[in-house]
């Protein structure tokens, strides 16, 4: 890892004194007394030690000076890089503000630039100075340990002589779900799960034996059997780990049961509920990863859990003999390590089952010796094989079977050779990225692909190469790199987890720089630590009447904060605990804040964290106002600004010098701020807005970025919701023409006329505003509301050659739904509230006129799967006078329609009509009735029907 934070310094040295050397920066700035010189030893030290640094990682295992050796080249690089980052922020801030005004109505401040001329004053000087004695300390630290290298006879590695692990492979995730080998051991331990047994009404089995022996694969197996799962009437999975944590083991047993975790603060009711809710049932609980050899908080669980009916079942996995028998275990069943010949299948599907018939041949002598290595162990067998799956020539197997870290045996038997090797095969930036992966706790299983990679990204880890290119494609690049080499794994299809054993891995790696801590009542776990040196926390306040723990304001070194307050009872977040905080933190790039708040504006304060690169605030309650100071416009390097169920009435009119800002995500539930300000046509390099809105009028309009402005954001990708289209009054001169022509990245597109159906109406304009706008050219998913003119001009949508949803909602003046059968691509149309529509003919369709015999020869709504109608009051006909239509219809939705007479006879005739439902729509109900209907006849041969009054 070290080496990838080199290399980080090092790139992020020459882009400042590029950006230094570039136009208006050149001419203000100066930097004092021997910085340049001092700047050329940093570099030249840096180097240096870069190219001894591949072997140091190989080293550092066998020895510890090496190892401690680079965890001080490592804290030196923290540092160098919070001071380069004031560098950058300081050429930054000074191209923003001394280049040009961005807002006139932005309150105003004097410029404070870390790198004035000579002209300015005597505070910016110093702050220059400041800057220049960090460098020279910096580099006197960096001097030493530059010098102490050549103590450890550290090798020169040239990149061609290293594995060749740059080229990123992506592929799917090979299914190794059914467990290779040890048959006689799932069916003993599925028969003793469907054993009624004798009159005991609670049978504990115990899997045991050592970390990656494959325990926890073995009981999933078990619980995942189909015999099993119709064997009990309720299952329940609980990761225990260690601490044995009895409130959260509770916890968890009671949500399986009920669905919910309840609102209780003492065990003893805790335990009521478990008895109450597993009363008459037969269960199997899998405790999964036990380590506590105290029988006192085992003891109340086990006298509850007697509760259940005669053939319950506990299965718990822990790599001790001693916890089994704790635990009153009457089957002890030990996990040994897998055969020879198992162990070489299951590395044999990983590694060569996509290799031709010479490679295999080639490759197995040295593969089967590779095996051999691994001793029995499956996790061991899986990271190996996922490693080696990538590797192509005999001479890269040939390496890791002859790899002095076979030999090692420093974290767990047997595992730290193929988890080195896998390690060490990634590329410098995906190193980080995996030690910051144990941020989460330990056994965690809600890691989100999404969230890991917004970190990655605040962290920097996703800049250093392939300049250009989007950040979240090279994360999820990343993200594949270390789920292909078994580093992560899925848990289910949206989240992911870490092998205990990895996250320990990782821990030892990061030397403990990543933390995850919970905190209990009045205790404070930080006061009285060793963590002084972390510089990623994770913090869970749990239970009613917690305390914040405010030392952790003296982790001065912290990079990523995460505070989550649970349950939501908990007490709020003060605006006190927010300014010490901002105060005291002030190397964060992360701040991430789920909890309630009792304040109403975020203390100005933030200005101070000028390294933030990811703020996210979520009010754990419904809908809370707050206020956004426009200090938050000094936040230079801001690129990420989420708020969930926070009232945003106003952004600040400084956002315009946010121009680093790349997502702005305002999960404001039904409220939207009253208007966009003026300056955000000016975040050119924004890819996520999740909404835009155009005011009434009033005093907004001086103050509002006007919806023209959205021309210039042409780098947004993914959705966007734009609101208030009614209340534009001037749509002349095409100047809606060029607003989304091109956003090309752009394919969910929510349009919203107005707020309600019952909003004054400001202009004549809604189908004018629809027939200028260029939509977006590779939409997928087009959403239309509110929106009051007569007709839907259609017709500007056929080159959409992409579009596969079409949603009209609410849409109350349109009477006709025109040429929406003309739209090539369309799967899903979903048409809601449309209450002056009475008759569905020709113009549906998309037959232009009845002599027309180029619209009868062509197929309408050639792809479409899904129909949707509802709350359609009005509707009376549909006619059908088509030939041929809806191929590939599939689903028929109906719902409040309560004068449509009858359904076209010719679409209930469709073969591949699978699913027909009707609800609210009386007349329907009666006609097609299956035991009175005089037209059940007609859809009677329609597998799913469902029709409800």
């Amino acid at each position: 890892m070290a080496e990838a934070i080199v290399s980080f310094v090092l790139k992020q040295l020459g882009s400042i004194l590029s950006e230094q050397a570039s136009g208006f920066i050149k001419k203000q700035v100066s930097l004092v007394g021997d910085v340049e010189e001092e700047v050329d030893k940093l570099t030249h030290h840096l180097r240096a030690i870069q190219a001894v640094l591949f072997d140091a990682e190989q080293k550092q295992m066998k020895e510890e000076a090496v190892r401690v050796w680079l965890h001080r080249l490592k804290d030196v690089c923290y540092d160098m890089e919070d001071v380069l980052d004031e560098w950058h922020t300081a050429i930054l801030k000074l191209r923003i503000e001394g280049g040009h005004d961005h807002n006139a109505l932005a309150p105003k401040k004097k410029v404070c630039c870390f790198f004035p001329s000579p002209c300015f004053g005597f505070k910016e000087v110093l702050l220059r100075c400041d800057i220049a004695v960090k460098i020279t300390d910096i580099n006197k630290k960096l001097d030493a340990i530059a010098k102490e290298k050549n103590y450890y006879n550290l090798n020169v590695i040239l990149a061609i002589e290293r594995p060749d692990n740059q080229q990123l492979q992506t592929t799917s995730f090979i299914d190794v779900s059914d467990i290779i080998g040890r048959d006689n051991l799932k069916n003993d331990l599925v028969s003793k799960l469907l054993c009624e047994g004798s009159e005991q009404n609670l049978h504990i089995i115990s899997l045991v034996g050592m970390g990656g022996i494959g325990k926890t694969t073995l009981a999933q197996f078990a619980y995942n059997n189909n015999q099993v799962e119709n064997n009990f009437d309720k299952r329940i999975w609980v990761c225990v780990s260690d601490p044995f944590d009895q409130f959260k083991v509770a916890k968890a047993i009671i949500e399986s049961l009920e669905g919910h975790t309840p609102n209780i603060v003492e065990l003893q009711p805790l335990f009521q509920c478990i008895c109450d809710s597993i009363k008459n049932k037969k269960f199997l609980l899998v405790l999964d990863d036990v380590w506590t050899e105290n029988f006192q908080k085992w003891e109340p669980f086990y006298h509850c859990l007697r509760n259940g009916c005669r053939g319950s079942k506990i299965l718990i996995t822990t790599r001790k003999e001693l916890v089994a028998r704790m635990m009153n275990s009457h089957d002890i069943m030990n996990v040994g390590e897998l055969s020879y010949e198992e162990n070489w299948l299951l590395f044999r599907e990983l590694a060569l089952s996509e290799r031709s018939l010479g490679e295999y041949e080639n490759l197995e002598e040295i593969g089967r010796k590779i095996v051999s290595k691994c001793k029995g162990l499956p996790l061991a067998t899986k990271t190996i094989g996922s490693l080696l799956r990538f590797k192509k020539s005999k001479e890269e197997w040939q390496r890791v079977l002859c790899s002095e870290l076979w030999k090692l045996e420093n974290i767990k038997k047997g595992l730290l050779a193929p988890l080195m090797l896998s390690y060490q095969d990634l590329p410098p930036m995906v190193k980080r990225c995996f030690v910051y992966c144990s941020i989460f706790p330990k056994d965690c299983g809600y890691m989100f692909k999404h969230w890991l990679i917004e970190y990655w990204m605040a962290q920097g880890y996703l800049e250093l190469e392939k300049d250009g290119e989007n950040e979240e494609i090279i994360g999820k690049e990343y993200f594949n790199c270390l789920m292909t080499r078994s580093l992560l794994q899925e848990n289910n299809s949206w989240y992911y987890k870490m092998h205990d054993i990895v996250y320990d891995f990782a821990q030892f790696l990061g030397n403990n720089e990543c933390l995850s801590i919970e905190v209990h009542g009045v205790e404070d776990p930080l006061a009285n630590s060793s963590h002084h040196k972390v510089r990623h926390l994770m913090l869970c306040l749990k239970g009613v009447g917690t305390s914040f723990p405010t030392s952790i304001c003296r982790l001065k070194w912290l990079r990523s904060l995460i505070i989550e307050f649970k349950p939501v009872v908990s007490n709020p977040l003060t605006s006190d605990i927010l300014v010490r905080l901002f105060n005291e933190l002030t190397c964060l790039r992360l701040l991430k804040l789920d909890a309630r708040f009792n304040f109403e504006e975020i203390p100005k304060e933030i200005e101070k964290l000028i390294h933030l690169r990811y703020l996210n605030l979520f009010y754990q309650q419904w809908e809370h106002k707050i206020k956004l100071p426009e200090s938050l416009c000094e936040l230079y390097n801001l690129h990420t600004l989420r708020l969930g169920n926070c009232l945003v009435e106003t952004l600040p009119q400084g956002i315009g010098k946010l121009e680093n800002l790349r997502r702005l995500k305002l999960d404001l539930c039904y409220r939207s701020p009253l208007y966009m300000p003026k300056g955000v046509e000016k975040l050119t390099g924004l890819q996520k807005l999740s909404e835009f809105v155009i005011p009434r009028g009033g005093d907004h309009d001086n103050k509002a970025c006007s919806f023209e402005g959205l021309k210039n954001l042409n780098r947004l990708e993914g959705t966007l919701t734009v609101k208030g289209l009614g209340n534009l009054t001037d749509v002349s001169d095409g100047k809606l023409t060029n607003v989304f022509k091109n956003k090309e990245k752009l394919n969910e597109l929510v349009l919203e006329f107005y707020e309600s159906e019952e909003e004054e109406r400001l202009g004549e304009n809604d189908e004018q505003i629809l027939k200028t706008l260029q939509l977006p050219p590779n939409l997928e998913d087009l959403s239309i509301s509110r929106y009051r003119g007569s007709t839907v001009p259609s017709t500007n949508w056929m080159n959409l050659t992409k579009l596969k949803k079409l949603v009209l909602r609410a849409c109350c003046n349109c009477k006709h739904l025109h040429q929406l059968g003309n739209l090539p691509f369309l799967k899903l149309l979903k048409l809601k509230g449309m209450s002056r529509v009475k008759k569905v003919d020709d113009d549906f369709w998309g037959i232009e006129s009845k002599t027309s015999s180029s619209s009868s020869l062509c197929v309408h709504f050639p792809k479409l799967t899904e129909l949707r109608f509802s709350s359609m009051r009005e509707w009376e006909e549909w006619d059908c006078k088509v030939e041929e239509f809806m191929p590939c219809l599939a689903v028929l939705f109906l719902a409040s329609c309560p004068k449509l007479k009858a359904l076209p006879d010719r679409l209930l005739q469709r073969t591949t009509l699978h699913h027909l439902q009707i609800s609210g729509s009386p007349i329907l109900t009666e006609r097609y009735n299956k035991e009175t209907g005089e037209d059940w006849p007609k859809i009677s041969h329609i597998p799913d029907i469902s029709i409800y009054r």
